[in-house]
């Protein structure tokens, strides 16, 4: 079996090293503090300012009453179709997050496919939920929403007593619930997000051409990242119908209320 030169002369460790490494931009002191931003951060703030001037531009001069205008219709359909599909996840408590969860999404769709726009002035951009600093941000952002509606729903004497249920003896498991959502949030985000870079870098490392590698960035890059952003938001919103779901009534409860029907039914009949 004969290697070519080209691939011979590949050091596929180095190069790949190179592509995963996170960068630091600049750093100041603050406090006492040495504080440094590396790139997936810088990269975070590049994609939120340029949501933030698409939301302006797009939103300007939008009505209430008359004639709409083409682009005004095509954002309210949007709107309605992400409404009405986290609607169907969720219950009429957690609605008033669902622009939140609208806003989550599209930021970690264009962090995940940012990559395939290529190098830029700045150079290549790379996903910023590539590092584990940024999916775990989100995560615990994620879990503190839902915490919060929780604890909104039921009380914080309620959300306690939750701990307990079914039987007080599982309560640590119960708690250990908090660690593990976000974990698994992060880690499923990171993991995929990861493995679809570090497979796209090592095809552009060996293909050494701008053919091959567009083909498999539609999967690794396109599909992939809109699957794990979706995966995220989706996971989340149940989260949120979970914590603010009704309890079911204790047997119990159910067989005295029952017989409670029963005794006023009759005595609605003899009177």
């Amino acid at each position: 079996m004969t290697v070519s030169p080209q691939l011979a002369k590949l050091d596929l460790g180095k190069e790949l090293a190179e592509e995963l490494s996170i960068e630091e931009v600049f750093s100041f002191d603050l406090f006492g503090m040495h504080i440094t931003v590396d790139e997936t951060t810088v990269v975070s703030w590049v994609i939120i300012a340029v949501m933030t001037v698409l939301a302006l531009i797009l939103t300007r001069n939008l009505k209430v009453e008359g004639e709409i205008s083409r682009r005004q219709a095509f954002l309210e359909m949007l709107y309605e179709k992400a409404e009405g599909f986290f609607k169907g996840l969720m219950n009429p408590k957690t609605y008033d997050f669902i622009p939140w969860l609208m806003s989550m999404a599209l930021f970690i769709g264009i962090s995940n496919i940012i990559g395939i726009f290529g190098p830029t002035v700045f150079g290549a951009l790379k996903p910023p939920t590539k590092s584990m600093q940024v999916t775990a941000a989100m995560a615990i952002t994620s879990i503190i929403i839902v915490e919060y509606a929780n604890i909104r729903d039921k009380g914080i004497f309620g959300r306690i007593k939750a701990y307990t249920k079914p039987i007080w003896i599982i309560t640590p498991i119960n708690l250990l619930e908090i660690i593990t959502k976000p974990l698994s949030l992060c880690m499923r985000l990171f993991g995929n997000v990861l493995a679809a870079f570090t497979i796209m870098e090592l095809i552009k490392i060996v293909t050494r051409n701008t053919v091959i590698p567009i083909v498999f960035s539609l999967y690794f890059d396109l599909f992939d990242g809109l699957l794990q952003a979706y995966i995220f938001v989706f996971l989340t919103s149940l989260y949120l119908a979970e914590a603010t779901e009704e309890e079911e009534e204790e047997p119990k409860v159910k067989k005295m209320k029952k017989r409670a029907k029963k005794n006023k039914k009759a005595l609605e009949t003899h009177s």
